[in-house]
């Protein structure tokens, strides 16, 4: 897959979006560029990032409580860009300032808002989101397409996008992966996962994952049945089990720095080589 030149896209911008889109890009500067070194973490991931530099965004014309979280880098472009998908509790501004570092990697960031403006503030409201969401899987697609269509109407764009996801998003970043041929690249952080080929046999790009091995939610069992699907259906994948480290370890990389930095250091750099691969950057 040629990271430089845009694939094949679906453009129906509907007016509606193409407006979101002046409104949005109007009077932002732009988070400046600041890739991190190769022995850095992003400082949103640390705990670290001061608030957040982007703004919010309504990029789905379809379900107007939608409200989005856009991240623009410096420069002209044309950009890579790529989707978040927040956590079970919504999008709160850890996965903000984590859209910020990816811009200031060069990236346009945009986070998703699958909850309709909603977040959760304990187990029981996470859960209900959760589970509402996901008994609409068709909303789901048709909200990450409305992602897709509404960064590649962008000018600075260069028409390739990756999602990213973590927990409850690295799940529906596979699923969409499965329910749709927007987008060049997958990555999923400790989603929930299948393992059927013939199923894998609709993803049409390299699959990253990261995983962990003192996850009680998603067994090692789980993943390396997954990767084996995966190469049954012959997609190219990279797949790594972290050893010691617990869900949730990438993202919240300030619980338990001691164990989680130097793995979550290594699938920095691994998501960053990917996403150059897929997307460009």
């Amino acid at each position: 897959m040629n990271a430089t030149t845009a694939g094949p896209r679906r453009r129906r911008i509907a007016a509606a979006l193409a407006l979101a889109w002046l409104v949005s890009g109007s009077g932002h500067a732009g988070v400046a560029f600041d890739p991190t070194e190769a022995d850095e973490l992003p400082a949103a991931i640390v705990g670290e990032a001061p608030p957040p530099q982007g703004e919010p965004v309504e990029y789905h014309a379809a379900n107007p409580a939608t409200q989005g979280y856009l991240a623009i880098p410096e420069g002209p472009g044309p950009h890579p860009a790529v989707i978040l998908i927040h956590e079970w509790d919504g999008l709160v501004d850890r996965i903000r300032q984590t859209a910020d570092a990816f811009a200031a990697e060069g990236y346009l960031a945009l986070a998703a808002d699958l909850y309709s403006g909603r977040t959760g503030s304990n187990r029981e409201e996470n859960m209900a989101l959760v589970r509402e969401t996901l008994a609409a899987p068709e909303e789901i697609v048709s909200n990450l397409d409305a992602a897709v269509e509404f960064l590649d109407a962008r000018e600075d764009s260069n028409g390739r996008v990756a999602t990213i996801g973590w927990c409850y998003g690295g799940g529906v970043a596979l699923s969409f992966a499965l329910g749709s041929d927007a987008h060049e690249g997958t990555a999923i952080f400790y989603g929930r996962l299948l393992d059927d080929p013939e199923r894998m046999q609709h993803i049409h790009h390299e699959v990253y994952g990261t995983f962990a091995s003192n996850d009680a939610g998603i067994p090692v069992a789980e993943v390396e049945a997954f990767v084996e699907a995966l190469r049954a259906a012959g997609v190219e994948q990279d797949v790594h089990i972290y050893d010691h480290v617990e869900h949730g370890f990438w993202l919240h990389v300030d619980r338990d720095p001691a164990t989680n930095a130097a793995p979550a250091l290594d699938a920095w750099q691994r998501l960053k080589a990917y996403l150059g691969r897929t997307i460009g950057g």
